[in-house]
């Protein structure tokens, strides 16, 4: 039983259970598993940890699998190992544990199983050095005789991992630091079935703002990488946020691309406490990676998601506010938010408009019909509006000497009928000389 790694090939594991969606913090750990594996020109086996026959399901295998993938993670072994197709491999380690006296059936008064299997504890220090933790010491005299099977058919997790991790000739295991109580039971487990020690590193766990672990029972669905992929954030900005939490290369460099991050990754840079889950710097990175992308790709998008929320706006006109869309959205889920709450309902719909609402805090009608006269007269005479830069030249020399807020207000009002929206030389260049004519020409009706 000798299927130790003899390449000098780095190999890593990324092994799940899969008993729920992705979460976040595992998304971490399998991509700082990647990146490393990746940086050192090693590999990465993905497995199933399935011994929880009740909670695990094939749809959350499949979440996960394709969780990874849309994250850009890719790996090396065809076939995907699962722990539950694995019993006669742990029954020939355990019965060979027992021949050898290193673990004996016991029979127990208490719990659902009345005969176990348990490890015969050696009672002694175990040192390992954690790439970075330093040097760890545990003493085992306190786990006395550890269960390793339920029954000779039925190994627990700490058995399965360590022969899976053997038998696939794993180098390193990167995993959460809740995990480094384990440590010492496993490596008792590999000496016993002689079995090389792999170098770990235990990474620290993703907390939420209050410092507290993120757990689905306090922080709900938003632990799930699948939450941040239906909101819309890009694959690249998830994995170039997920790599610095609890980690940074040592640069003032934020913004990387998955090829840039394996480039300069560092396991032994990862800091030893936890690195926070702060959703407002996830939304800066996913609006950096947005800039990114070819400019087709994005007005693609925006056309695809108002015809998703069956907005039938004009093609040109939507061409036009592209700028004005994009500068109001970090994540395509915004854009959905903005078309659900009206705010792009001005190119659609003629505005409801209240007269009251129109007129500048301290200014009356008179002024307010005569500042609309002026906008409207000076558009007349333009063929095309090509900017929004070209109507503020025309107007703004007046709106700065009648007061900003008298003239320019009550032409926003009269264009989107809304509180808040673009500014109105935006609003013109969007909706173009003919809608512009009428909508002023509507509310100068109403004054």
């Amino acid at each position: 039983m000798k299927p130790e790694n003899n390449t000098g090939t780095i190999i890593v594991r990324y092994p799940p259970s899969p008993t729920g969606k992705l979460h976040v913090g595992n998304a971490r750990t399998a991509l700082f598993n990647f990146l490393f594996a990746k940086k050192n020109g090693g590999k990465l086996i993905v497995r199933m940890e399935d011994t929880d026959r009740e909670r695990s399901k094939p749809e959350y295998e499949q979440d996960i699998l394709d969780n990874l993938t849309w994250l850009g993670i890719s790996w090396d072994n065809e076939n995907i190992w699962k722990q539950s197709e694995r019993t006669e491999v742990y029954k020939k380690y355990l019965q060979k544990l027992i021949d050898e006296g290193k673990a004996y059936i016991s029979q127990e008064s208490e719990g659902a199983n009345k005969e176990v299997v348990r490890f015969k504890n050696p009672n002694k220090d175990v040192t390992f050095h954690d790439l970075i933790r330093g040097d760890v010491t545990f003493n085992t005299e306190e786990l006395k005789d550890f269960i390793i099977a339920r029954n000779i058919n039925e190994p627990i997790y700490h058995l399965a991992v360590v022969i899976d991790d053997f038998e696939a000739g794993v180098t390193h295991v990167i995993r959460g630091d809740d995990g480094i109580s384990n440590t010492p039971r496993q490596i008792l487990i590999q000496e016993a079935i002689d079995a090389p020690r792999p170098i770990y590193a235990h990474v620290p766990l993703v907390l939420a703002k209050d410092k507290t672990k993120l757990s689905k029972r306090k922080h709900g669905e938003s632990v799930s990488l699948d939450y941040y992929k239906q909101k819309g954030f890009l694959p690249e900005a998830l994995a170039n946020f997920l790599a610095l939490i609890g980690w940074n290369p040592g640069t003032d460099q934020e913004i990387f691309t998955l090829s840039e991050l394996i480039e300069v990754f560092d396991i032994e840079k990862v800091q030893k406490g936890g690195g926070v889950f702060d959703e407002i710097k996830l939304r800066h990175i996913n609006k950096e990676h947005l800039k990114k992308l070819p400019e087709q790709e994005l007005r693609d998008k925006i056309s695809a998601i108002f015809s998703e929320n069956q907005i039938p706006v004009d093609p040109e006109m939507l061409s036009r506010a592209y700028h004005t869309i994009m500068e109001r959205l970090e994540v395509w889920s915004d854009l959905h938010e903005n078309i659900t709450n009206g705010e792009y309902a001005f190119m659609t719909d003629d505005p409801i408009l209240d007269v009251d609402k129109m007129i500048w805090k301290d200014a009356d009608k008179e002024s307010t019909k005569a500042h609309l006269q002026h906008a409207k007269d000076i558009i007349e005479e333009i063929e095309i509006i090509s900017s929004p830069d070209e109507i503020k030249n025309l107007l703004w020399n007046y709106a700065e000497e009648k007061g900003k807020g008298a003239v320019l207000w009550p032409l926003r009002y009269a264009l989107t009928g809304k509180d808040k929206s673009p500014d109105p030389f935006t609003l013109i260049y969007i909706l173009q000389k003919e809608v512009v004519l009428q909508r002023i020409t509507r509310a100068l009706e109403r004054i």
